[in-house]
């Protein structure tokens, strides 16, 4: 767990980028980030790892604060991938993945091990991948290289600085979806840092909305898209009335075959609401769907936030 307690950041008297920040990050969770450009998004990113020093207040990771921690140690075990990869160009791809596994002294062996463990990972197979250079790569092929080079050491924390956003939309979209299904396997605590709406109503388990260096409103996706805690949040979300009018559940379920059992909680109707469904969901993360008594289909919580962030209201 991630706890900030009061934490504020001034660069002087006049310029005050995070005031009095009060957190609570659970451990395993995809927490994401948001907010306007100069909203203290970043700066609070990077106070975790100290590449940005605390000026007033406390983090600490699982009861301890981070002041305490050895800084090499602190880093070493809190991965970090920006937008800007910043892979070593004259390296080879399996060598920049190796950099903190070697600084750790491991064995030759094992690091090699690692490499190719945490290529198969992000989905490029290391025969192909282990010994290109990063200019022979796609842009989303060398993100893909970041974030495997930040899970070298096993980390329990990885921080992502909007990794995605200097990448095409379709890269994006598979980025994002690689990251989701990554994050199922290594249950990770990840910290995200994004200005795209849409992006975050798509991965986040919770999300913080900022501005001007203050939290806002922290909630579950669909808890910010149907409350919204300020007009800032409802703007920034920007969901059109009709959404609830737009809305059919038997196009966002996935059908469900006769012998496949029914799931925990009461059913959801095919006919149910928009404002129904999400109500539901908010105690399950999937649902049954039911007509007339019979399951006939499945829906999950992110269909629901996707079908919202795609309704073209929602600022990306």
């Amino acid at each position: 767990m991630i706890i900030f307690e009061n934490v504020s950041k001034l660069y002087s008297e006049n310029r005050k980028a995070v005031d009095a920040l009060n957190l609570h990050i659970h451990t395993g969770e995809f927490f994401v980030l948001i907010g306007p450009s100069g909203c203290g998004k970043t700066t609070t990113l990077k106070m975790i790892n100290r590449l940005i020093e605390v000026s007033h207040g406390s983090i600490s990771i699982n009861g301890k604060n981070i002041y305490d921690y050895n800084i090499h140690e602190l880093r070493w075990n809190i991965g970090y991938v920006l937008q800007q990869i910043a892979l070593f160009p004259h390296m080879t791809v399996g060598e920049n993945i190796a950099v903190v596994p070697e600084l750790k002294k491991c064995g030759k062996a094992e690091v090699q091990k690692r490499v190719d463990e945490l290529l198969e990972m992000v989905g490029l197979e290391p025969k192909v991948y282990r010994d290109r250079k990063p200019k022979e790569l796609s842009g989303g092929q060398q993100q893909r290289i970041g974030v495997a080079r930040a899970m070298a050491a096993d980390p329990g924390i990885i921080l992502m600085d909007e990794p995605f956003s200097a990448l095409d939309p379709i890269s994006r979209e598979k980025l994002q979806d690689d990251i989701l299904y990554l994050q199922k396997t290594i249950k990770k605590t990840i910290v995200f840092v994004t200005h795209d709406m849409k992006e975050a109503l798509k991965i986040a388990d919770r999300v913080c909305m900022m501005k001007d260096g203050a939290v806002v409103q922290v909630g579950k996706p669909e808890d910010i898209v149907q409350n919204p805690a300020s007009d800032f949040v409802r703007d920034f979300v920007g969901v059109h009335g009709s959404a609830e009018d737009a809305f059919q559940l038997e196009r966002l379920m996935t059908p469900t075959l006769s012998e496949e059992r029914s799931l925990s909680g009461s059913p959801v109707s095919v006919s149910a609401s928009l404002q129904e469904t999400l109500s539901k969901l908010a105690c399950h993360d999937q649902l049954s769907v039911e007509r007339n008594g019979t399951i006939i289909g499945q829906i999950d919580r992110k269909a629901v936030i996707r079908f919202l962030a795609e309704r073209g209201g929602v600022h990306g």
